[in-house]
């Protein structure tokens, strides 16, 4: 099969920057604030255009070179999100009408995206429970009624369109880049912006930046052509494509100097990164570019890089997944189970431990044995204070071992057995969130008592909640506990007794 060559992307880039300017203006190419300025940083926001993602510029290239006819008729696409909003706003724009397919897995807030944009110039489908089943759905409709298919990469006027980003930063006036990070999933984005950037900056160094399990781009230069991998993660759902195009892959192999993986909780962490710094939080796709620069920060000392915000586009929902993950991906949160005798007092003297500066961020704990407990406890600290920590339980010989990736801390399993409970009480806490409160709790209170359960996660507000269970060795020492907890006024915020009816759904008796 014959391709294009680079040269012909390179005028393909200057045709596009004729078209793509009639729906928007170029978006910013910002400076990004760091701590220490040793490097330096710059992202091309993309997330401020106006479908909040890159994809609009190669999808209204590739359809303003519709004919008439092909207009008259409307053009198909597949699409998991952004390239379903950019076919829609050209459909709109060069009044024509899209007929899009879109996997059910895709989030409801992008396909209201797509219609908000859209309106009567589409028609959505939404089939298949993959991206790979409505592209062959929508791939047969095209091909039956003889109508354009848009593809969302493998296509050099959308390669094309994708380049003009790299365009506006030669044209942004800042200077020569060392290193550009493009994150890859398709790979038309990182053809384009790759074909142009090297056109003017000789000397760049490329870097190809894919999800662990999205890695089709690299597998398909190292194997010689487009195959499917055999797990696809769709967390970066931007990025998740099973197979690199055979053009993209031509262009890339050439283009790209080198690939990188990232992990789903680097990308969490970029975000971070991102929130904290620029007030900007990105989809993880959005965000992988800056997550290969920062796993990469030693390697860049003293060098001018670059990395694309490619979008914006993220449910809501997904936030709480992306702030548990961030502190794991920047290797300040680690998750530690220890092994230890039960005993009223037990889960105080572990605690009496933990040096002032280490905060605890996460508490998981039941009741499952009446010799042994195993409670986990999630700390945020640098790698220099964990290593102190730990260094500290081994000189106790407390016996403990990292957590951090256990499907049961993962998903917050807390088991607990409720026929080894003898007086229960649970309670509903909550408390001024600073370090060392929910220590000084217990150490003011819970002397005399057995925690058998304790569910705590760290919030981000300025109060923290708790739900604990505790259990007492006679009817005496619990009226005591009682009286002195909920009666009388305390360091407390908020003390609540759960009903017996909710205490029941617990699982412990009453």
């Amino acid at each position: 099969m014959s391709f294009p060559t680079t040269d012909d992307l390179i005028k393909a880039i200057l045709d596009a920057r004729k078209r793509v300017y009639e729906v928007a203006t170029s978006t910013p190419l910002e400076r990004m604030e760091l701590e220490k300025e040793d490097t330096q940083l710059y992202l091309k926001r993309e997330d401020l255009s106006p479908i909040h993602a890159y994809k609009w510029r190669g999808s209204y290239n590739r359809m303003c070179l519709l004919s008439r006819e092909e207009r008259n008729k409307g053009v198909v696409c597949a699409s998991a999100g952004n390239h379903a909003q950019g076919v829609a706003l050209a459909a709109q724009k060069l009044n024509t009408h899209a007929s899009i397919y879109m996997p059910r897995s895709t989030p409801q807030m992008k396909i209201s995206s797509v219609e908000r944009i859209g309106g009567d110039a589409i028609t959505i489908h939404i089939e298949g429970n993959s991206y790979d089943d409505a592209f062959a759905l929508a791939s047969k409709c095209a091909e039956t009624e003889d109508r354009v298919f848009v593809h969302a990469y493998n296509d050099l006027h959308v390669i094309a369109g994708q380049g003009t980003l790299a365009d506006e930063v030669v044209m942004a006036g800042t200077g020569e880049f060392d290193i550009a990070y493009l994150q890859i999933g398709g790979g038309g984005m990182a053809a384009g912006v790759a074909c142009w950037l090297k056109h003017y900056y000789p000397n760049i160094e490329i870097v190809g930046v894919e999800g662990v399990d999205q890695a089709s781009m690299a597998h398909a230069v190292r194997s010689g052509s487009p195959s499917n991998i055999p797990y696809l993660d769709v967390f970066c759902d931007g990025t998740a494509v099973r197979m690199a195009g055979d053009l993209t892959h031509h262009f890339c192999k050439q283009l790209i100097d080198r690939f990188i993986t990232v992990t789903n909780d680097e990308v969490c962490s970029a975000i971070q990164t991102l929130w904290e710094a620029q007030r900007t939080i990105p989809e993880p796709a959005g965000a992988m570019g800056v997550a290969g620069w920062r796993k990469e920060r030693k390697h860049n000392l003293g060098k001018k890089a670059l990395a694309v915000i490619c979008g914006a586009n993220m449910d809501f929902g997904q936030l709480s997944w992306v702030v548990k993950h961030a502190g794991i991906g920047s290797a300040r949160r680690k998750f530690y189970r220890f092994s230890l005798e039960e005993r009223p007092g037990t889960l105080l003297n572990l605690l009496s431990h933990f040096p002032e500066n280490v905060n605890i961020v996460e508490f998981q704990h039941g009741l499952t044995s009446n010799v042994k407990v195993e409670p986990v406890i999630g700390i945020d600290a640098t790698a220099m204070e964990m290593a102190f920590l730990e260094d500290q339980l081994n000189r106790l010989k407390i016996s403990f071992q990292d957590a951090t990736n256990d499907e049961d801390v993962e998903f917050r399993i807390i088991h607990y057995n409720a026929a080894l409970f003898q007086r229960p009480l649970f309670l509903r806490i909550e408390f001024h969130e600073r370090p060392g409160a929910l220590t000084d709790f217990l150490r003011g209170y819970c002397r005399e008592a057995s925690i058998i359960y304790f569910n705590y996660g760290y919030t981000g507000e300025r109060v923290g909640r708790a739900l604990i269970g505790f259990d007492f060795a006679s009817d005496s020492v619990r009226h005591e506990f009682v009286e002195n907890v909920l009666k009388k006024p305390n360091s407390l915020r908020y003390v609540k007794k759960l009903k017996e009816d909710v205490i029941k759904r617990i699982g412990s008796p009453v």
